[in-house]
């Protein structure tokens, strides 16, 4: 029988699948903007085991958007804040927490038996890393970017290496810094990568592979680029 706390995800999702959920894993790379979100959402929802991973701390300028961050938790490590968030929102979920960079070293290690990856990084240089490993792996990578305005979304599925197309030139920083990034952008990308995680782990629905949604929310402007 399912816990209680699960009662209002049942008719979205059957109690059988919401019961297999719970004994899935998912690897978030990025526990900041999107990444927070991302987490939150992933344990709310009920799945059983999440590897957080980041290697980075809190500043101040992580205030205005980043769901793990409050004032207490400046210069805490992202990955520990994540962890130690989801005692308090689902104690019955496994929050596995990784204080490092994900390097070509160090990632097959990490993500190696997770059902499903997050991309919820700022590097595109990296990102593409993610991709490879994921590949290497067979492991499904839902990959999320956000700045200011605008946010993309698509999952990459084995066999397909839609961020290598997308992005040419892996040299290229994304433009995150320049156009700032609010509260609401990672929020909404977030919960797209979100209902991409779940429809994955449920075999239902349709996905966004083989194209990225590209979304303006300033003109409220949805555009898939198909591959």
């Amino acid at each position: 029988m399912l816990p209680k706390r699960y009662s209002r995800n049942i008719a979205t999702i059957s109690e059988e699948e919401n019961q297999s959920i719970c004994n899935k894993k998912v690897c978030v790379v990025g526990c900041g903007g999107l990444g927070g979100y991302v987490i939150e959402m992933l344990a709310r929802l009920g799945i059983g085991h999440i590897i957080a991973v980041d290697g980075d701390v809190f500043e101040e300028s992580n205030l205005n958007r980043q769901i793990l961050s409050d004032v207490e938790s400046l210069g805490i490590k992202k990955a520990l804040a994540a962890r130690e968030r989801i005692k308090k929102v689902n104690p019955l979920v496994q929050v596995e927490a990784i204080t490092k960079r994900l390097t070509a070293e160090n990632a097959k290690q990490i993500i190696d038996n997770a059902d499903v990856v997050v991309d919820a990084l700022d590097s595109i240089e990296t990102r593409l890393l993610l991709e490879a490993f994921c590949q290497e792996l067979e492991i499904p990578l839902v990959h999320g970017a956000i700045a200011g305005w605008y946010g993309q979304v698509c999952t990459v599925l084995p066999g397909e290496r839609t961020l290598s197309r997308f992005y040419k030139d892996k040299s290229l920083s994304g433009v995150e810094k320049k156009l700032g990034n609010p509260s609401f952008t990672p929020a909404l990308i977030a919960s797209m990568q979100v209902s991409e995680v779940l429809k994955l782990l449920i075999k239902r629905g349709d996905l966004l592979n083989k194209k990225i949604l590209l979304i303006d929310l300033l003109r409220h402007e949805y555009d898939i680029i198909d591959f």
